[in-house]
């Protein structure tokens, strides 16, 4: 007996490829965008030079997104889900028991203080982020979320309230050395200020 293999319509083969290329097209914008906001700011990113960095036209903006703020809303979920993605493969190859202070020195190092598009969008944007829509909040404070129990899964007490409390205490910290460590114009300040950090953490029972 003899099985025929019938091939896929064209029409539908040329269906795929075009939304496969609309995919692309649409990731490529979006992480153009989430290196944008970091650069520049929320305000400081307009829909016309995201279209032109990811060489496109600005007329084919609306194909792709509704809005800006839906635009913007993605590109936070992509910086945040980079920033706790790279956070938590860091802590998974750190040896055992050494897993926060890699994170934590990879975080206040500078590499990161200088890396500002491709690094963690709330000390980037932390300043803006009330003022933006509430679907661009709600992406990052979801991601916010996630890096306070990746924080906790790396203390021995992780599931107790107390380690819950003590991430939150100590991802806020640790974003806040990073925007001073940034916001200031002397060099060794700057190190100063991520190495009290890492001295402070470094003490059993901090």
């Amino acid at each position: 007996m003899m099985i025929v293999m019938q091939s896929k319509p064209k029409h539908l083969k040329t269906q795929r490829a075009t939304q496969s290329r609309k995919e692309a097209t649409h990731e490529r914008i979006v992480e153009v965008a989430a290196r944008a906001i970091r650069r520049s700011g929320y305000a400081g990113t307009g829909v016309a030079d995201i279209m032109k960095e990811a060489g496109l036209t600005h007329g084919g903006f609306y194909a792709h997104f509704a809005s800006r703020e839906t635009l913007l809303a993605e590109a936070a979920d992509r910086a945040g889900a980079e920033a706790v993605g790279l956070s938590a493969d860091i802590a998974a190859a750190a040896p055992p028991g050494q897993s926060l202070q890699a994170l934590m020195r990879a975080y206040l190092s500078q590499q990161h203080l200088e890396g500002v598009e491709n690094g963690c969008p709330v000390a980037a944007l932390g300043s803006e982020m009330r003022r933006q829509a509430p679907e661009v909040r709600h992406a990052a404070t979801r991601h916010i979320k996630e890096m306070i129990d990746l924080v906790a899964r790396q203390l021995p007490d992780w599931g107790t309230p107390a380690a819950h409390e003590r991430a939150m205490f100590m991802v806020s910290s640790m974003i806040g050395t990073l925007v001073m460590a940034r916001a200031v114009d002397d060099p060794r300040l700057s190190e100063a200020l991520c190495e009290a950090a890492l001295k402070h953490f470094s003490v059993p029972g901090k």
